[in-house]
This record gives structure tokens, C-alpha cells and sequence, in this order.
């Protein structure tokens, strides 16, 4: 019998072995942990070259019984969900299964009040507070499709996304805090639904008491719950209806929607995220057949925004699948001090940590340790999401936050994927500094040469793909399943192409080196930019960087730099520094990689996730800036016009 956890490696080496030698049975196995209205008539069938991928046809479920109903006669009245507040005067909010179950269950009805039916698109535009999370799952108790978008994103950013989706009801609010700053999100929502014809019905939430007005076919969050009880069955769904749309960047800037689907997403993110994380329920109440761990239950935080995947996978579904106590947050790492997040940490206990590297080198660039004045005894896993960490800010991490005791679990996978990939499971198998190390459990990479040919045996680097469906990839891109094809399986036949470039070394360890459109060839050599940009990141005084390509008369490409510095007036002497950074690049990999032209920033242009945005720096190294696109949802745009200024 499958264990639902893995305690070792050597039930690791037995589980991934199953789940590639049989799939199916492995799969099956994993699923039967979970409720089901009916069982699948087949587990799986695909064809990568149309691409068309179905997991447990014709089982049906509702991903809210499984993340709330089935948990209440057990643990009902444990914490399911524990919310964090931008101002930490305000006190945090804690929600039992019983209580969140009931929310959900109200504001699945008033849903269906506001006409919402099975298969309607919801957009939801709101800030991280527990109605999001409510909102989330009450969409999908009903059958609706929810559309979360980023509450930092533009108007005309929220437009377009609603009509490519054509969402019948809007879900936003007032305000949201972030930091000192409060974000007008009623008023961008009100400019947005100028263009949004679909749109019937906004739902409006009081968060920071702001001076709104309602306009036409706008009500208020509160009053609708006034007109409903909390008795809401749940609908029953197809395992690959549609359970949301995310939307995500696309390499030409315009955002592709991601299709998600009920039934092999909710077994892949709940089985990904008990053993990436290694999260401890309580022996009596744990729903995973053979698991008999006897530790109390672990108190789980994921820093990400409900607005991206990390978001939907490992605050939301993932975790409540598996009856954890998940954490949200509504602020910034920053306020009111740098030490916020470690305060959190030693106030709720928090037992497995999740967060980004741009935070870890946003925390690591302060004069004081802040992590040193907390007590972080309690952690037992750190982990990093949304783009490979570079060894400073691993050793960090480890250093400062760890103190050298926890696992750190570097997770790859993408909005497309659903769920994790490739990561260390936390204390079971080897993490190593850079690397995400080996492929969960159903997980079929390989790397590949320039055409296409599998490069086998160990170490090796080339391009990464995934040769066999996992249960929790993407469908399609909605509306569009031609781009969905063409981005994702056009370039190598039977295989996905996520777009990433990778190493693997002697042990089967992957790590990931980076967008392929970031691999630059520079004198008939391919040259990754991460290792670049982790050996620069070396530099006492740099805080990030990020290396683009250029047109050279003679090399083809030459390497374009552009580097933030920990303090911009550091240095007096940038050309001294520039020799410098080259020294550390031909020390570490060699003169082949050396920076023709070094730039120092302020800062880089980021998407709200974090993500340094290389297209925009490609166009301003190319002297290519009379198209970059929309800048308006970046994270820091006014960085764009800085860098354009001083561009060498």
C-alpha cells in the first residue's frame, strides 16, 4: 500500500520508482485518500501532441468537501486558518474548521443570490484577508470559476483579464494595507469596469473604511451575508471541470490564463505539500491512511499572495486538503520593522516557513540581524519559491533564520504546473545550497540538447522538459488552446517545455539555471545567466543583479549587467568595481562570461511576484525602448526610466 507521506528516503527512492514504472496504480492509490462522490471509470489518458490530458475520468468530488467537510467531525474545532493583519496592533484572527466551513458555506449563497451558477467566472480583486480565502472556496463549493487577480495590478491589468475570461460577478474591496500605504483597489476596480461589459454584479468589502461610494450594480459585502444562512451543499463536479484561471505572463506580455482543474490538482498540491514541507498532523486526527507520526499538529506559512499559484496551491488548497493550520498574511516583510515576519514566526509558532528569495535578500541587506531578536525555535522547515535562490541568500537563510538546524527546500515549479516539482522533502532527502534537487514523486524530467535529443547519464546540463502528465498540470490556456500548444509542446514532440534551462549533477540533483531565452550565446558558448548573476551576488556590496544579452559585431551577443548595489553610494570608484565583478565571473566560471557593459541600478524591474522582468532589460541593453510594453503592473516601474537614463 502507497504511504500518502514519505518518512525517508529509502520510502522515497520506493515511491518515486512506483509512481514511474506505474503511474496509474500509484496515482490511484494517492487519490483514494480523498472523498469522492464517484469513483474514476480510468486514472489516466494523454496525447502531449494535441496536447489533451485527463486524470480520474469521470470521478466525481468537490474540492471544498475534501478542504473542509471531512474534517469537521475529527477536527472541527482545530485552527484551520490563522490571519495576519498589516498592522500588528490590530491582533490576528484565528478560524476553526467549523467556523471557516460556515463563512464559506454563507458566501457560497450569496453567490448564488447574485445569480452565480456552475461554470460562471467570478474575478476576484482583493486584498489578503480571510474573505479571499472565503471567497476562493466558496466558488468553488458552487462550481463557479474563480479569477483571482493580484490586488496590485492596474486597471486596465484587471480589465483585460476579466473580459478574457468574461466574469459575470467582481469581488473586490474598498481598500487593502500594505505597509503605511493604502491601495485604492474600489476605485482602480470602478476605472476597470468602465471596459468590462460581463461584469453584473461587483461585491464590495469593507476592509480599511474608506469614503466609497457604491455605483450602480455595486452592494456590499456584509449586507449580502445579512440575507443568508450557512447551509450550502456542495456542487458536485467532473474531475476536469474547470476549478480556476490564473493568469500568468507570457513572453510576448500578453497574460495567458491558465485553466485548472478539480480533481488531479487537489491530489497533487495536498500530496505535494505533506511531503515537500513534511507537515505533522496530530496522530488522532490525520486523514493519511498509513501515517502514524505522533508529533502535535505544525502551524504552516506561506508569505505568497492568494493573487499568484503559490498562492492557490500552498495557502489555500494544498494545506486545508490535508487538515493543516495555514497562515495568512496581509502586510510586508518591512513594517512596521524589519523583523516582522520573525515576530510572526515566534507569536504563532510557525513550524514550516515558505517565502520568495527576493525577500530573503530584501531581510539579509539590513544593518541588524532582526532574526536574531526572535525566538525561532519552533521552525523545522525553511522553503523558497518563484525563481532559484542564490547561495548568499541559501547561506543565509540557513545562517540567520535556520540556525543551521532546518531543511531548506528549494522549490521549482511554475504557474502551469499547479504544483511543486522538483524539490528536497524536508529532512528526508538531501537539500543542496542552489540546487532543487529531485523530482517528486510522478515527476519525468529529462535534458535536452538544442535538438531535442535526451542527454542521459549524470552530470549533465541542457534543457529541461517533463515526458509524462502529472495529475495537477495545466489543461490549457483559456480560450486559446492553440498558444497552449504552441508555448508548451511545439517545441520538443511528447514532451512539456516549461521554458527552463538546467544542471544535473553526479547525484541526479537538478538545478535550475534559468529561463532558455535566458541561456545567451556568446561566442558559440551557451552561457546560463544564474550562475553569473550568483557569482556577482558574491560581491559584499551587491545586492542582486541580472545579466541580459546584446547585439555584438563581433561575439553575437555580448553580457549586459545591470547590478543593484546594497548602497548605490557605496563606491566612488565604479570602475574599480566593475573589474571586481568581472574578477569574481572569471574566478567562478570562467573569462568567456565576462560583463562587456556594467550598469548600476537602484533597483531592477519586477512583476509583483518578485520576478525580475529581463524582457524589459533586454529591450533598454538592445536600445530597443520605443516598445516595452505594459510597465504599469510592474512592482517598482519608476526603476524602468532610472535605469533607460543611465543606460551605457
Amino acid at each position: 500500500m502507497q504511504r500518502f507521506q514519505i518518512n525517508s528516503y529509502k520510502e522515497y527512492e520506493k515511491a518515486y520508482q512506483a509512481s514511474i514504472d506505474n503511474p496509474e496504480a500509484f496515482w490511484e492509490e494517492i487519490a483514494e485518500s480523498f472523498v469522492w462522490k464517484k469513483k474514476w471509470s480510468k486514472v489516466l489518458e494523454w496525447d502531449f501532441t494535441k496536447p489533451e490530458v485527463t486524470w480520474f475520468k469521470d470521478g466525481k468530488l468537490n474540492i471544498t468537501e475534501n478542504c473542509l467537510d471531512r474534517h469537521l467531525k475529527d477536527r472541527g474545532n482545530e485552527t484551520a486558518l490563522i490571519f495576519e493583519p498589516n498592522d500588528p496592533n490590530e491582533g490576528a484572527q484565528y478560524f476553526t474548521y467549523k467556523a471557516l466551513h460556515s463563512k464559506v458555506c454563507k458566501f457560497a449563497n450569496v453567490l448564488k443570490a447574485n445569480n452565480v451558477k456552475k461554470g460562471d467566472r467570478v474575478c476576484i480583486y482583493m486584498p489578503m484577508v480571510p474573505e479571499l480565502t472565503v471567497a476562493v472556496l466558496a466558488c468553488a463549493r458552487i462550481g463557479a470559476v474563480h479569477s483571482v487577480v493580484f490586488a496590485g495590478f492596474s486597471a486596465s491589468a484587471l480589465s483585460a483579464r476579466i473580459n478574457d475570461a468574461a466574469c459575470k460577478v467582481l469581488l473586490t474591496a474598498d481598500g487593502g494595507f500594505r505597509g503605511t500605504k493604502i491601495t485604492p483597489l474600489k476605485d482602480i476596480a470602478d476605472q476597470a469596469l468602465e471596459t468590462c461589459p460581463t461584469i453584473q454584479t461587483t461585491i464590495v468589502l469593507k476592509r480599511v473604511n474608506n469614503d466609497v461610494t457604491l455605483l450602480k450594480n455595486q452592494v456590499w459585502w456584509h449586507d449580502q451575508l445579512k440575507t443568508v444562512d450557512d447551509n450550502c451543499p456542495a456542487e458536485i463536479m467532473d474531475a476536469e471541470d474547470m476549478l480556476f484561471i490564473l493568469y500568468t505572463s507570457g513572453s510576448t506580455g500578453k497574460p495567458k490564463g491558465m485553466v485548472h482543474t478539480c480533481g488531479g490538482y487537489m491530489v497533487y498540491t495536498a500530496y505535494t505539500f505533506r511531503n515537500v514541507f513534511q507537515y505533522s498532523c496530530s496522530k488522532t486526527n490525520d486523514f493519511g491512511r498509513d501515517y502514524t507520526r505522533s508529533s502535535p499538529k505544525d502551524v504552516y506559512w506561506c508569505t505568497a499572495d492568494i493573487g499568484w499559484i503559490t498562492g492557490h496551491s500552498y495557502i489555500v488548497y494544498g494545506p486545508l486538503a490535508n487538515g493543516a493550520t495555514t497562515l495568512m498574511f496581509e502586510g510586508v516583510p518591512s513594517y512596521p520593522d524589519y523583523g516582522r515576519f520573525w515576530d510572526i514566526c515566534e507569536k504563532h509558532k510557525v513550524n514550516q516557513f515558505y517565502t520568495a528569495p527576493t525577500a530573503i535578500r530584501a531581510l539579509a541587506k539590513q544593518d541588524t540581524n532582526y532574526a536574531d531578536n526572535y525566538n525561532l525555535k519552533h521552525l523545522k522547515t525553511l522553503g523558497t519559491v518563484g525563481e532559484p535562490i542564490n547561495l548568499e541568500a541559501w547561506n543565509w537563510y540557513n545562517d540567520y533564520v535556520g540556525k543551521g538546524k532546518c531543511p531548506i527546500v528549494d522549490t521549482w515549479w511554475q504557474t502551469e504546473t499547479g504544483g511543486i516539482m522538483i524539490s528536497s522533502l524536508a529532512g528526508v532527502t538531501k537539500d543542496k545550497p542552489t540546487f532543487a534537487t529531485l523530482p517528486l514523486p510522478g515527476v519525468q524530467p529529462v535534458l535536452l540538447d538544442t535538438d531535442g535529443t535526451i542527454i542521459e547519464g549524470n552530470p549533465a546540463e541542457g534543457i529541461l522538459a517533463i515526458q509524462f502528465p502529472w495529475p495537477s498540470i495545466a489543461r490549457t490556456i483559456y480560450g486559446d488552446h492553440q498558444r497552449y500548444k504552441n508555448v508548451y509542446f511545439s517545441a520538443y514532440k511528447n514532451k512539456y517545455f516549461p521554458g527552463d534551462g538546467a544542471l544535473r549533477d553526479a547525484s541526479g540533483n537538478y538545478r535550475i539555471t534559468g529561463r532558455v531565452d535566458d541561456v545567451i550565446i556568446v561566442s558559440g558558448h551557451n552561457l546560463g545567466t544564474a550562475p553569473i548573476e550568483d557569482a556577482i551576488n558574491e560581491h559584499p556590496i551587491v545586492a542582486e543583479s541580472a545579466i541580459v544579452g546584446f547585439p555584438h559585431d563581433i561575439k553575437g551577443n555580448a553580457l549586459y549587467g545591470f547590478v543593484t548595489l546594497k548602497d548605490i553610494g557605496s563606491t566612488s570608484d565604479q570602475e574599480a568595481l566593475r573589474l571586481e565583478i568581472n574578477q569574481l565571473i572569471t574566478e567562478q566560471i570562467g573569462p568567456i562570461a565576462k560583463l562587456d557593459k556594467i550598469q548600476f541600478t537602484s533597483g531592477l524591474p519586477k512583476t509583483r511576484s518578485g520576478k525580475i522582468m529581463r524582457r524589459i532589460l533586454r529591450k533598454i541593453a538592445a536600445s530597443e525602448t520605443d516598445n516595452l510594453g505594459d510597465t504599469s503592473t510592474l512592482l517598482n516601474p519608476e526603476c524602468v526610466q532610472e535605469i533607460m537614463d543611465n543606460v551605457l
